[in-house]
Formats: C-alpha cells, structure tokens, sequence
C-alpha cells in the first residue's frame, strides 16, 4: 500500500486540502521532495502530466510517482518539517485543463472503437495538443471526422462519468475497453452507455465539461495511426489563434475571411509561373555576364593553352544562378568557373569545366567545403557545396585555384 493516501482518485475536482508532512528528503539533483500522508496533487503518469500549486508557502514544481513510497512532491521556497501540517492548493487551470484533455481522450478512443473496432494503443498530453495512437487501417480525414463528431456528440450529451474501485475478479466479468495495466484493485472509470476503461487520471464529473474536441491532424506512425487532438479550453485558445492568423491574411487581400483561401492559390500559381519566367531570364543574363567575366580573365602563359579560371564570390545569389552563371562559363572552351556566393548566411559554392579543360572539381570540392564547414560533390566537370562559414569563402576559392594552377 502507498504511504500516500491519493485523494485524486477519489475527488478529481477537489483543489485544496490539508495534509501531515512525513517525510522530506533531497534528490540526486539537489530538488527538496516533500512526501505527505495524504494529497490531492496528480504525479505525472499515463501519459498525463502532474499537478502544480503550492504547500504552505512553498511552490510545488513537479509531482513524482514513488508507488509503494507514496507521491513525492518536488518543491521550491520554505521547506516544511517532519510532522508538520500543511495547506495544499492546486493551480486549478491546469487541472482543469489536464482533467478535459484526459477525459477527451476517452471520449474520443471510444467513438474509434465503436466505429471501427479501432483501438488506442497509447495517450500524450502534451504542451499544446495531444496525441493518440490508433489501430485504424485505411484512415482518412473522413473516418476520423466522422469519430470526432460522434465524441462530441457524447459530450453535448453531458453523460454521467462514475469512479468504481472493482477487484481483478469484478474487472475479468466486465466489458473493459483495454486491458489493465497493473494487478490487482483497479479504478475503472465508467461513461454511462459509452465507455468502460481502467485508469488513474483525474477526470470530469459529467462529459459536458469536456465541452468539445477538435483534431489538428493525424499521420501514420509505428504502423497505427497518430491523431493530434484537442479538448476544451484548448480549442477555443487554437480557434482563437487561426481566426486572427486567417483575418489579418484576408485583410492582405482586403477580402473576406473565407475567400482567402482561393486567393493564396490564385497567387501561388502565379508566384511559380513568375519564378519560372525569372530562372528563364537569369539564364539568358548569366550567358551575358559570363562574356563579360571571361574578357576580363587573365590566362597564366604556359607551353600548352592554360585554361581560363574564373573564380568569383558574390553577394545574395541563389543556388541556381550561381549554377546557370557557371554552366554559361564552361560552355565556352577551355575554362574553370570557381563560383561562390553568400546566400542567407549560408556559403554555396559552384565548381565546373569545360569538356576540353583539366581537373576534377568533385576532388577540388571536397577540401573547400571542410574549409566553410559544410559538405558537397558532384562529378569531375561539375559539383556543389554549401556550408556555415561564409567568412571562409575567400579561403576556399583560393586553395581550390592555387591547386589547379599547380598543376
């Protein structure tokens, strides 16, 4: 039997009381853990997070699950003695938000297995949303709409919600939703005519004060598929988020809110036919800089034609014109284009040759993207790299020409 008595599971709205201090120890990490003879405090588990608020004075940060040693409540401020009484007071926001999400999720998981024989295979309250796992084959928007709308339909129903403390004998006779997770007596947490689950979560006296849930998406995962969901409080904090994202966007169109969408297509499509026209245009100009470059270049005398190394850095040049600039340059004969550019603080560079010119830029590549800290390759007439260190281009070009001219 706990040390703790959990007052939790017998009253999930109960948000103060008193308690006697028996123990107080200090963690590994130096945290003060308070261990109470009886507590209304949650600790985290079954995938819902713990309770905060204070005891006396002090502020409850964490709450931890020490089964037969009871719940050892992590606190910050004036520390209690041994055989001390002390006043425990749930921040209530939390619980009641905590107490939705977790009694959500019931609501929820049974509508999967009455419509599909689905079944939840694992729960996460997390910071903003939720998630469920679930055995649903095929799943498609309209499946899980269709769940969701029967869940909120239990909840507008305002359904009793009762707590029954069964033995692992009463537990086999009945038409449990999952199996249990532990041996012997169990909470079985019952909605009338809808659900019939063990667990230890703090949840809602009536389906009613879920309020309504909503689901943000779902993705396949682990072979199940992986619903983020939200109930109560939080869909009316997201609904609030996406109204005002949705309005200000309209006002950019000055339209109305539900013709944005149609909008943002329209000039998407005509984004994607500008910048094909603009790669079009900068492919033509970069034939007409490459001229210019190759006038201006200086070839090393030798006793066999030295080829013609144009090495470069410019500022905000994407990817793509430093490699149109650079194929323009090696489509004349006997040249090397060593080509870089600082592009949103990231370093690109752009080797390439001529069919007739010598040298492996995959090989010269190599050594120049360890100098700007990144990575690249390509092929002996052609390759590519990007990397952190912009202030290290100069660098790399440099090594890179002095290789070729070595040679």
């Amino acid at each position: 039997m706990s040390a703790t008595d959990r007052l939790y599971y017998r009253d999930s709205h109960l948000l103060e009381f008193d308690a006697r201090v028996i123990d107080v120890s200090e963690r590994d990490d130096g945290a003060i853990a308070l261990t109470l003879d009886r507590t209304a405090f949650y600790p985290t588990g079954g995938g819902q997070p713990n309770d905060t608020g204070t005891l006396g004075e002090a502020r409850v940060i964490d709450c931890i699950d020490a089964e037969e040693q009871g719940v050892l409540h992590l606190v910050q401020g004036p520390v209690p003695q041994i055989g001390d009484t002390v006043h425990g007071k749930i921040d209530s926001l939390r619980r009641l938000d905590h107490l939705q999400q977790h009694t959500g999720q019931h609501i929820l998981s049974a509508a999967f297995v009455k419509l599909f024989a689905a079944g939840t295979h694992s729960f996460r309250v997390m910071e903003h949303e939720c998630e469920i796992d679930v055995a649903l084959e095929d799943p498609t928007d309209e499946k899980i709409e269709k769940a969701v709308d029967l869940a909120n339909q239990t909840i507008w129903q305002n359904l009793p919600i009762a707590i029954h403390e069964v033995t692992a004998e009463e537990a086999a006779r009945l038409p449990l939703r999952k199996d249990a997770a532990r041996e012997g007596e169990l909470r079985v947490i019952e909605i009338t005519g809808v659900d019939l689950t063990p667990c230890g979560g703090t949840h809602a006296q009536a389906t009613g004060e879920v309020g309504v849930i909503a689901v943000r998406g779902w993705e396949r995962a682990k072979g199940l598929t992986r619903i983020q969901f939200m109930a109560g409080g939080r869909v009316v904090d997201d609904y609030r988020k996406a109204n005002r994202t949705v309005t200000e966007t309209a006002a950019l169109f000055s339209s109305a809110r539900d013709d944005t969408p149609s909008l943002i297509t329209k000039l998407i499509d005509e984004n994607k036919k500008l910048v094909r026209r603009v790669r079009e245009l900068d492919q033509i100009a970069c034939q007409v800089e490459a001229e210019d470059l190759l006038r201006g270049a200086i070839v090393k005398g030798s006793t066999e034609p030295s080829p013609r190394i144009i090495s470069k850095i410019f500022n905000d040049r994407d990817a793509d014109s430093l490699k149109h600039l650079a194929l323009a340059l090696v489509a004349h004969a006997n040249v090397i284009a060593l080509l870089a550019s600082s592009d949103n603080n990231t370093a690109r560079l752009v080797f390439a040759r001529s069919a007739d010119a010598s040298g492996d830029m995959n090989a010269l590549m190599r050594p120049a993207c360890e100098t700007i800290d990144g990575r690249g390759g390509g092929k002996p007439d052609l390759a590519q790299g990007g990397g952190k260190h912009v202030a290290a281009l100069d660098e790399a070009l440099e090594t890179a020409a002095r290789s070729l001219t070595s040679k």
